[in-house]
């Protein structure tokens, strides 16, 4: 039985989304209909290799929380939470630092791999995650381990 300081940590990063206007992020950027669709085929690639999550949380950001929906509604979740320190640039460590079980992440790069970074002991910039990739951490007895880093092309096996 795993103890109270048990986790398996999911960060994913949110799908491929509309273009930068001016060359200046937005919060209200959605996902392409490429981005939906592919991140649909990774949700559903994942569900059917055995990742159910007991919740998700996202970023409130379109792109991250229309992905995160995108999980939600395959079944990969029951609940989608929402959280202001998994936008680009927030605290997500802080977050992080209170969750137990078998939890999901959805956000932002370079967030997500710093955070990675930070919670397994590697310099800063040595793990980057594509759009609707992901990764999974375990923390057991307040000791993290990187238990996979998937491309979406991985879990696809194709072009969507």
């Amino acid at each position: 039985m795993p103890d109270s300081n048990w986790l398996d940590l999911v960060l994913i990063r949110h799908g491929i989304a509309e273009r930068r206007i001016q060359g200046l992020d937005h919060p209200e950027r959605p996902l392409t209909a490429r981005g939906r669709q592919r991140t649909h085929a990774v949700m559903e690639a994942l569900l059917g290799r055995g990742l159910v999550l007991d919740c998700l949380i996202s970023s409130p950001y379109r792109r991250a929380l229309e992905t995160a929906q995108l999980a939600v509604q395959v079944g990969m979740a029951p609940q989608l939470g929402i959280d202001d320190r998994l936008r680009p640039g927030g605290s997500a460590l802080e977050l992080v630092q209170r969750l137990q079980g078998r939890v999901a992440l959805v956000g932002h790069e370079p967030d997500l791999s710093q955070l990675a970074c930070e919670l397994i002991g590697l310099a800063p910039g040595r793990i980057h995650l594509k759009k609707a990739g992901l990764l999974l951490l375990h923390r057991c007895d307040h000791r993290w381990q990187l238990q996979a880093l998937l491309r979406p092309g991985l879990l696809l096996q194709q072009q969507v």
